[in-house]
């Protein structure tokens, strides 16, 4: 609300041709740090009661027993609202906090291949994977190999160069193909959505024109 009444009198003076600041510091003055002779005072339940002499509006918040904020200091005159700036700050707080612990956490997700795997099982493991993505979430590509298949680790690679074909449009290679023991691992992120959308695109622009060139 202090931000919005602060924006709302930045802007209507700016109209007025006149050089203001859309809204105050993060930490306004208040009380006795206001040093301006006048304001144009806002009540605690928003009205607009008009232009004040500031050691009268600290008077009428002292009264309630609240806080003198000033919320647009370059405005002419500068804007203040009677508030209990404590409380507001405490309810800033906890909004922050509350989006803070809202905001979805990128986990890294992880779906294990066999270097021989059929087409079925790619299709269904394929499927979890871009759910994966979808979600927001990294994967990481586990290519697990037993016994003899240790000596070709290029059948692994194939799958994991095809699977990052298979998802080109919505995903990028963040850590490339490496050897760990048996196991080759490639950490794939989800594009953002705006780039996966252009990406799409221009992929199947590429794609028209291959055919175009094969007609």
């Amino acid at each position: 609300m202090l931000e919005a009444v602060g924006f709302f009198y930045a802007m209507r003076y700016r109209m007025q041709g006149r050089k203001v600041s859309a809204i105050a510091a993060q930490e306004p003055r208040l009380n006795e740090q206001i040093t301006v002779r006048e304001c144009r005072l806002i009540g605690f339940d928003g009205t607009q009661l008009g232009i004040y002499p500031v050691a009268q509006a600290q008077r009428v918040a002292d009264d309630q027993g609240l806080d003198l904020v000033e919320i647009a200091p370059n405005a002419e005159p500068p804007v203040c609202r009677i508030m209990d700036y404590g409380k507001f700050k405490y309810d800033q707080a906890i909004k922050a906090k509350q989006a803070r612990k809202n905001q979805s956490k990128i986990e890294t997700k992880e779906m294990k291949f066999r270097p021989k795997i059929d087409v079925g099982d790619y299709t269904t493991k394929k499927k979890h994977v871009l759910r994966f993505l979808s979600a927001g979430n990294k994967v990481k590509i586990t290519i697990m190999f037993r016994g003899r298949e240790m000596a070709h680790p290029e059948q692994g690679l194939t799958i994991l160069e095809r699977l990052a074909d298979d998802l080109k449009d919505i995903a990028v290679i963040e850590s490339q193909p490496k050897m760990e023991g048996r196991n080759m691992h490639m950490l794939i992120a989800p594009l953002p959505a705006s780039m996966a959308a252009k990406k799409k695109k221009a992929n199947d622009k590429k794609d028209e024109g291959k055919d175009e060139g094969n007609a």
